[in-house]
């Protein structure tokens, strides 16, 4: 191979090692994809987590990419002596051209580091809202949900979101620091229904469709969440009473699993309609317009109109 290189070399105004370098890059690129295929075959079979399976591909892909760069350079570069003059020449076109893409590895960097967020994750970036299913040097992608839907479930598209909106972007993560989220569902009903049944109605119904936690989970939760400074004291479902200007708000406040939320609602909303119709001295509030005749409130009001 060497003196095969040394007469392609002899009949070319290449540089004489352009052919033996190229020969050791090939090298390099086909040994590093080869053992990057092992590994990740091995993984398949030792793993049976699909999460973990993703994050060991991520590694693995950016393991190989890292040495690649690293033997390339040393090859091309002669052992790194003209890597830091080359790079300081071009790190400042590369700054002015390519502004977004440097920004967009900077963020790639930050996600890394930091850990905003992790891949199974919902979280909000600006106005879009949905569970992280990839993450790339450019961009991360999200699993959309709500959108034209209007509720916690997915639209059907995955949303591509440069890596730099977390520099620029306000993000909320729904599973950071607690697994759960708090829902809450106001009920209102008129000022002459029987509002101590209904609260006993809601407290029911709240008991039989919030999340039923262990006090080995409750544990864990409040570990996890004072580990991020997030305190909560009492996960027991609450029930809270306002007066509005046309009824009684009975607001239901209950802890809830994150995929299950537009489920919930559907289940306690069912049962409220259910229980709410079937009592004759409870009945739901909505805008209206009263009219009284003569003395004024004193008397017996004329029938409703909306």
């Amino acid at each position: 191979m060497h003196e095969l290189t040394q007469w392609l070399a002899g009949h070319s105004a290449l540089p004489q090692d352009f052919y033996g370098r190229l020969f050791y890059s090939l090298a390099v690129i086909g040994v590093l994809w080869l053992l990057s295929r092992l590994l990740l075959r091995l993984v398949r079979q030792r793993l049976t987590d699909l999460r973990k399976q993703y994050q060991w591909r991520k590694f693995t892909n950016y393991t190989a990419t890292g040495l690649a760069i690293l033997f390339l350079s040393y090859i091309w570069f002669d052992g790194f002596r003209s890597i830091a003059t080359f790079l300081g020449l071009l790190s400042a076109g590369l700054v002015l051209a390519l502004r977004e893409p440097v920004l967009n590895m900077a963020g790639w960097v930050f996600i890394i580091w930091k850990r905003p967020f992790r891949i199974g994750d919902r979280i909000q970036v600006g106005e879009h809202i949905g569970d992280v299913i990839d993450t790339r040097l450019f961009q991360f992608s999200l699993n959309e949900v709500q959108g034209w839907v209007k509720a916690d479930q997915a639209t059907g598209r995955v949303v591509n979101i440069p890596n730099l909106k977390v520099f620029t972007e306000t993000q909320a993560n729904y599973n950071y620091g607690f697994p759960f989220i708090w829902q809450e569902i106001p009920v209102r009903i008129t000022f002459e229904s029987n509002w101590q049944k209904a609260k006993t109605i809601l407290r029911d119904i709240m008991q039989r469709h919030a999340e039923q936690l262990t006090e080995a989970a409750r544990q864990q939760i409040k570990r996890q969440s004072q580990r991020h400074l997030i305190f909560y004291e009492d996960l027991q479902p609450r029930l809270y009473t306002t007066v509005c200007d046309n009824g009684i708000e009975l607001t239901m406040r209950y802890v809830c699993s994150l995929m299950r939320r537009r489920q919930s609602a559907h289940l306690v909303w069912e049962d409220v309609l259910t229980e709410f119709l079937s009592s004759p001295d409870i009945r739901f509030a909505y805008p209206t317009t009263r009219f009284y005749q003569g003395g004024g409130e004193g008397q017996e009001p004329l029938p409703e109109q909306v």
